[in-house]
Protein backbone atom coordinates (compact mmCIF):
# COMPACT_ATOMS: atom_id res chain seq x y z
CA UNK A 1 0.00 0.00 0.00
CA UNK A 2 2.88 2.37 0.72
CA UNK A 3 4.35 1.70 -2.72
CA UNK A 4 1.08 2.78 -4.35
CA UNK A 5 1.06 6.03 -2.38
CA UNK A 6 4.64 6.81 -3.34
CA UNK A 7 3.86 6.02 -6.99
CA UNK A 8 1.02 8.53 -6.97
CA UNK A 9 3.31 11.10 -5.36
CA UNK A 10 5.93 10.59 -8.06
CA UNK A 11 3.30 10.79 -10.80
CA UNK A 12 1.94 14.03 -9.33
CA UNK A 13 5.44 15.49 -9.22
CA UNK A 14 6.06 14.42 -12.81
CA UNK A 15 2.81 16.04 -13.98
CA UNK A 16 3.83 19.31 -12.30
CA UNK A 17 7.33 19.13 -13.83
CA UNK A 18 6.00 18.45 -17.33
CA UNK A 19 3.49 21.29 -16.97
CA UNK A 20 6.31 23.68 -16.04
CA UNK A 21 8.33 22.47 -19.03
CA UNK A 22 5.26 23.12 -21.16
CA UNK A 23 5.22 26.73 -19.97
CA UNK A 24 8.88 27.13 -20.92
CA UNK A 25 8.19 25.70 -24.36
CA UNK A 26 5.25 28.08 -24.71
CA UNK A 27 7.59 30.98 -24.05
CA UNK A 28 9.95 29.72 -26.77
CA UNK A 29 7.01 29.30 -29.16
CA UNK A 30 5.98 32.92 -28.65
CA UNK A 31 9.40 34.58 -28.41
CA UNK A 32 11.40 32.26 -30.67
CA UNK A 33 13.79 34.23 -32.86
CA UNK A 34 13.25 32.01 -35.91
CA UNK A 35 10.43 29.94 -37.33
CA UNK A 36 12.24 26.61 -36.82
CA UNK A 37 12.61 27.46 -33.12
CA UNK A 38 8.87 27.96 -32.91
CA UNK A 39 8.17 24.69 -34.73
CA UNK A 40 10.44 22.76 -32.38
CA UNK A 41 8.78 24.42 -29.38
CA UNK A 42 5.32 23.48 -30.64
CA UNK A 43 6.47 19.91 -31.21
CA UNK A 44 7.86 19.81 -27.66
CA UNK A 45 4.54 21.13 -26.34
CA UNK A 46 2.70 18.33 -28.15
CA UNK A 47 5.11 15.77 -26.70
CA UNK A 48 4.60 17.20 -23.22
CA UNK A 49 0.81 17.01 -23.60
CA UNK A 50 1.15 13.35 -24.58
CA UNK A 51 3.33 12.79 -21.50
CA UNK A 52 0.73 14.46 -19.28
CA UNK A 53 -2.01 12.25 -20.74
CA UNK A 54 0.04 9.10 -20.07
CA UNK A 55 0.87 10.22 -16.53
CA UNK A 56 -2.81 10.96 -15.91
CA UNK A 57 -3.65 7.47 -17.21
CA UNK A 58 -1.19 5.99 -14.72
CA UNK A 59 -2.65 8.09 -11.91
CA UNK A 60 -6.30 7.28 -12.60
CA UNK A 61 -5.84 3.74 -13.90
CA UNK A 62 -7.91 4.41 -17.00
CA UNK A 63 -6.68 3.07 -20.32
CA UNK A 64 -8.69 5.59 -22.29
CA UNK A 65 -6.08 8.27 -21.69
CA UNK A 66 -3.41 6.05 -23.25
CA UNK A 67 -5.49 5.85 -26.43
CA UNK A 68 -5.99 9.62 -26.34
CA UNK A 69 -2.24 10.12 -25.96
CA UNK A 70 -1.56 7.87 -28.96
CA UNK A 71 -3.98 9.86 -31.10
CA UNK A 72 -2.39 13.11 -29.92
CA UNK A 73 1.07 11.78 -30.77
CA UNK A 74 -0.02 10.83 -34.29
CA UNK A 75 -1.61 14.23 -34.88
CA UNK A 76 1.46 16.02 -33.50
CA UNK A 77 3.76 14.02 -35.76
CA UNK A 78 1.69 14.72 -38.87
CA UNK A 79 1.43 18.42 -38.10
CA UNK A 80 5.18 18.67 -37.50
CA UNK A 81 5.88 16.99 -40.83
CA UNK A 82 3.41 19.28 -42.61
CA UNK A 83 4.88 22.45 -41.10
CA UNK A 84 8.44 21.31 -41.85
CA UNK A 85 7.49 20.64 -45.48
CA UNK A 86 5.79 24.02 -45.68
CA UNK A 87 8.88 25.77 -44.33
CA UNK A 88 11.31 24.00 -46.64
CA UNK A 89 9.27 23.86 -49.85
CA UNK A 90 6.61 26.54 -49.42
CA UNK A 91 3.79 24.16 -50.32
CA UNK A 92 2.27 21.22 -48.49
CA UNK A 93 0.33 19.59 -51.32
CA UNK A 94 1.87 19.83 -54.76
CA UNK A 95 -0.51 19.42 -57.68
CA UNK A 96 0.62 18.08 -61.03
CA UNK A 97 -0.34 20.33 -63.94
Amino acid sequence: MAAEGSLLLVVDAAIILVALLNLLCGYRAVKGPTVPDRVVALDAIATNVVAIAVLFAIKTGRGLFVIVSLVLAIIAFLSTVAVAKFITEGDIIVTQE
